[in-house]
């Protein structure tokens, strides 16, 4: 019988999977979900590099912790830092997780701030 984290871990790669059949060159944005703090990233997959990133843990005011508050701040976060370095539609990578809650608030935000995904 499979554990929990490979249960987790199997989830992530499916949703990978599938988003590399429609990414069609566009950058990821990564979302990792803790349960004291949230971040998130734009990964460029063709070079292996992360384009921009944000998180809870990096000390800004009113980002401290992982509630829909802080996730939402993320997610605006990391679109303004990706929208500086040029990319603006980019592939919503949950990774395994539900899309609800935290996850829903980063991405929502993300989409506010002008990430097209």
């Amino acid at each position: 019988m499979a554990t929990l984290q490979q249960n987790a871990k199997r989830r992530a790669e499916r949703t990978r999977r599938r988003l590399k059949a429609v990414a069609n060159g566009r950058l990821r944005l990564s979302v990792y979900r803790s349960d004291k703090n949230i971040s998130a990233q734009v990964i460029d997959d063709a070079n292996g590099v992360t384009v921009a990133s944000a998180s809870s843990l990096e000390g800004g005011k009113g980002s401290k912790g992982s509630d829909t508050a802080a996730a939402a701040k993320i997610g605006k976060l990391v679109a303004e830092r990706a929208m500086e370095k040029g990319v603006k539609d980019v592939v919503f990578d949950r990774g395994g997780y539900i899309y609800h809650g935290r996850v829903k608030a980063l991405a929502e935000a993300a989409r506010e701030a002008g990430l097209n995904f």
